[in-house]
């Protein structure tokens, strides 16, 4: 991989397109020459990247010609249909879509969790689930020190999630709520204003479970290279735009207390502990939302379990960044010969 890369971003005018352009910037991450891809409808128009304007071009299958890396977020059939195009082309794709995740020879990648994994890739890395992220981050260092038999999660998602168009209407349903009103939903299945209601993905009729809950399942054992691991998840989509909170309760093999939690994850990298039992301060989307870091807090034995192998917490983290730009420009850093062992 050369010092100062071509990079190219396919799905640069969605949300998560945007948050790839100013987190390279913010994170100073070296790239040599831009290349801004979109469909054709967006193709001529503009965008400021370090104090150049840069022409988005439409996104085809001669896009990637001498381009390095190719970074993903326009959907799973953008994917699908173009990422072997750009590793014909010799670049690495390093994909936000669900396409490639559960493709045995694919990495699924959080850096703070096995980056070591970016080493095995044969031109396709994937960036997990924004959910999965939230949750695995802070869970990883603890599983690492206890193993972790059984976890438990319930979603509080984000409209962020489900792209700009979403967030949009989250935020015109809500002035025309408040000013009494009516809104017809276009892009969620339901009133988004004041509402919350379970995750906007297709529904198995067998299991009750949706695609964003399986995901999780999934890609939870993936990453932790453990398929015993169970995992129970309820996704729910909720008035925010743009960071997920999770309540997660997880059982270890081994007895775990509460103070031992903290001791890891106040050491855990990627990890903010934001716990104030006496101002009831523990981590929330608004301060979530712009941050790095997963925040974790109310850190509490689960009084459930008599055995005390069970710990409670609730943590919030930024879905665009650290659930989707962050994590993808974090494995792009990593592709050099610096990935860790």
């Amino acid at each position: 991989m050369k010092n100062e890369p071509v990079v190219a971003i396919a799905g640069v005018t969605g949300a998560v397109g945007a948050e790839f352009i100013a987190t390279m910037d913010r994170r100073r991450f070296p790239v040599r020459r831009l290349k801004a891809l979109a469909s054709a409808r967006s193709a001529g128009k503009t965008l400021h990247f370090r104090g150049q304007e840069v022409t988005i071009e439409e996104l085809t299958e001669r896009s990637f010609e001498g381009v390095d890396i190719a970074l993903f977020s326009a959907g799973g059939g953008i994917s699908r249909k173009f990422a072997a195009h750009a590793i014909k082309a010799g670049a690495v794709v390093v994909d936000n879509s669900s396409a490639f995740r559960m493709d045995p020879n694919v990495p699924l990648v959080i850096p703070e969790v096995n980056a070591r994994r970016i080493r095995d890739h044969k031109g396709i890395i994937a960036n997990p689930n924004c959910a999965a992220i939230t949750a695995l981050v802070p869970l990883w260092p603890i599983h690492r020190v206890n193993r972790i038999k059984r976890v438990i999660i319930a979603t509080y998602q984000a409209a962020s999630g489900a792209g700009a168009a979403a967030m949009e209407e989250l935020v015109e349903s809500t002035r025309a709520n408040l000013a009494g009103e009516a809104f017809s939903p276009r892009v969620m299945p339901h009133p988004y204003a004041f509402n919350l209601f379970s995750h906007n993905t297709a529904i198995d009729p067998e299991t009750g479970y949706n695609d964003e809950e399986t995901k999780v399942i999934k890609e939870t054992r993936k990453i932790f290279e453990d398929e015993e691991i169970a995992v129970g998840v309820t996704c729910v989509r909720v008035p925010v735009l743009r960071a997920h909170c999770e309540a997660i309760t997880f059982e270890c093999e081994r007895p775990i207390s509460e103070h031992e939690v903290r001791e890891i994850l106040s050491a855990a990298p990627g990890v903010k502990i934001i716990d104030d039992r006496t101002r009831n301060y523990f981590p929330m989307p608004l301060d979530a939302s712009g941050q790095d870091d997963v925040l974790v807090g109310r850190i509490r034995r689960d009084l459930s379990d008599a055995s005390g192998h069970s710990v409670a917490m609730f943590v919030a983290a930024d879905q665009l960044l650290k659930g989707a730009a962050l994590n993808a420009i974090q494995i792009a850093e990593l592709l050099p010969e610096r990935v860790m062992a």
